[in-house]
C-alpha cells in the first residue's frame, strides 16, 4: 500500500484529497490530511468579521465533515518532516511515514516578527483581521471609534489576499460616512509598495479610488518597529507614521515546520518549480496553495486553480510520466470597495489586472476593474460556492489558466478588446 500524506486541511489540501481520493485506486493508496485542529475556516470572511457581516459560525466548520471517506484525518501539529527518511514526525510522537507528501499548511500572520506590534497596545490600538480572534477584537474597537487617525498598514508583501487591506481601508471609509464620521476620522493607507497594489494598471486604477475617497498613501514605508508609548510607526529610513487605530497586516511566513525540516526559504516557504509545483530538492514532496514559493497572490482563487492542474500532474507524476500540466499563476478575486459594490481583477504569472469582462466577452457577466453590484454580490456568493462547491472537489466552471478573452489591452493612443 502506498501512502499519500497531505500536510494541511485548509483550502488546497481539502481539495486535493477529495479529488485525488476519486481518482487513486484505494486498494493501492491510502490517503491522510494531517492538520493540527478540526476548524476549517473560511477566511475570506474575515474582511466582514470586523463590520457585523458574518459571525464565527459562518467563517468556521469542521475539517472532518469536508473529507471524503477513505481518507484519513489526524489531529496533530507538525514537529519536522525527515525528507531523506520519507516521515513526518508530529509534535506528540506519532510518525507517518509516506511515498508522496503534499505541504498545504498556507501561510499566517506573525505580529511577534515586527518590535512592538506584540507589545501593551496590541488589540488595544493595534489590531489584525488576518485571524478571526483579531477580527472580533476590531469589530468591538470600530463600535468605541468616534474619530481620530486610522492606519491601515503593511508590514511586508507576500501576504495572504494581497488585495485585502485595500478592501478594509474602502469598507472602513464607507462605514464612517454611514455613522455620520468619516469628518471626523483621517484615513492613511501605508504600505511597502511604490503605489497601492502590485501591478501598474491596477495599482493605478485602486490608487484613484484611495484619492477619491480621501486616503493619504504612504508608499516604499518599510517598518522597523512599533513604538507603543508614541504609538507610531517608525521606518527604517527614520519615518514616522502616529495613530490613534492600527489595522495592521503583520509580516506572513510559512509553518515553523518547514524551517525545521530544512525545506523551505528564509520565509518558511517551499522552493517549488512555478508550474508543477514539486519541490526543487525532493521528487515526492508537492507544495501547494500559499505553502510555496511561486510568484504568484496568496490567494484561495490560485489554490483552486493550482489544484486543478495539480491532479493531473500528480496522476502522471506517481506513473513515471513526464507532467504536462502548467500552473500560469491564475488568479482571481473580488475587490470590495464599500457601498455593496466591488470590483474583479483577474491575471496570473505574465498578465496583470486589466479591464474587460468576466468569463466570457461582451456577454461577462462581470465587468473587471469597475465597481459593480453585481460583482459584490458575486463575493458574497463565494461562501456558500466555498462550502459546497470548491472544498468537496466539485466541477467549477471556470477554466484553470487564465484567458485574455473579453480583457481590453491598453494601448499607447487606443484600446482594443482582444
Amino acid at each position: 500500500m502506498k501512502r499519500l500524506v497531505i500536510l494541511g486541511g485548509g483550502t488546497a489540501g481539502t481539495i486535493i484529497a477529495n479529488k485525488l481520493r476519486h481518482q487513486l485506486d484505494r486498494a493501492e493508496w491510502a490517503v491522510t490530511v494531517v492538520d493540527r485542529d478540526d476548524e476549517h475556516h473560511y477566511q475570506p470572511g474575515y474582511l466582514f468579521v470586523p463590520f457585523g457581516g458574518y459571525r464565527r459560525d459562518q467563517v468556521v466548520r469542521s475539517r472532518h465533515a469536508f473529507l471524503p471517506d477513505g481518507v484519513e484525518f489526524v489531529v496533530g501539529a507538525v514537529e519536522q518532516v525527515e525528507p531523506d527518511e520519507d516521515v513526518v514526525l508530529l509534535e506528540d510522537g506519532r510518525r507517518l511515514e509516506y511515498d508522496q507528501l503534499v505541504i498545504a499548511t498556507g501561510t499566517t500572520p506573525r505580529p511577534d516578527q515586527t518590535p512592538g506590534m506584540l507589545g501593551p497596545e496590541w488589540r488595544r490600538s493595534i489590531f489584525d483581521f488576518y485571524t478571526l480572534d483579531g477580527a472580533e477584537a476590531l469589530a468591538e474597537a470600530l463600535t468605541r471609534f468616534e474619530g481620530g487617525r486610522l492606519v491601515v498598514h503593511i508590514t511586508e508583501m507576500p501576504i495572504k489576499c494581497p488585495v485585502a487591506p485595500l478592501e478594509f481601508t474602502f469598507l472602513v471609509e464607507a462605514w464612517l460616512r454611514a455613522r455620520g464620521l468619516r469628518d471626523r476620522a483621517e484615513l492613511v493607507y501605508v504600505t511597502p509598495l511604490d503605489g497601492a497594489f502590485t501591478k501598474p494598471v491596477a495599482s493605478a486604477h485602486l490608487g484613484g479610488m484611495l484619492d477619491e475617497r480621501k486616503v493619504h498613501v504612504e508608499t516604499d514605508f518599510m517598518v522597523e518597529r512599533i513604538d507603543n508609548e508614541q504609538k507610531m510607526l517608525v521606518s527604517y529610513d527614520e519615518r514616522e507614521i502616529p495613530f490613534d487605530l492600527l489595522v495592521t497586516v503583520p509580516l506572513n511566513m510559512g509553518a515553523d515546520f518547514v524551517a525545521r525540516s530544512g525545506l523551505g526559504d528564509e520565509l518558511n516557504y517551499v522552493p517549488v518549480d512555478r508550474h508543477t509545483l514539486l519541490s526543487r530538492s525532493y521528487d515526492n514532496i508537492f507544495a501547494v496553495g500559499d505553502a510555496g514559493d511561486i510568484p504568484a497572490s496568496k490567494a484561495g482563487s490560485v489554490a483552486h486553480f493550482a489544484v486543478e492542474i495539480f491532479v493531473g500532474n500528480f496522476l502522471e507524476h506517481i506513473s513515471g510520466r513526464p507532467m504536462t500540466g502548467s500552473f500560469d499563476g491564475h488568479a482571481n478575486c473580488f475587490v470590495e470597495s464599500g457601498d455593496d459594490k466591488a470590483l474583479l481583477i483577474d491575471f496570473n504569472y505574465d498578465t496583470e489586472p486589466l479591464p474587460g469582462k468576466y468569463p466570457l466577452p461582451v456577454i461577462g457577466p462581470m465587468d473587471l476593474l469597475k465597481e459593480t453590484r453585481a460583482n459584490h454580490l458575486g463575493k458574497l456568493a463565494f461562501r456558500w460556492i466555498y462550502w459546497n462547491v470548491l472544498l468537496p472537489g466539485r466541477p467549477v466552471p471556470l477554466p484553470a489558466h487564465m484567458s485574455m478573452a473579453g480583457k481590453v489591452l491598453p494601448k499607447t493612443n487606443e484600446k482594443q478588446e482582444v
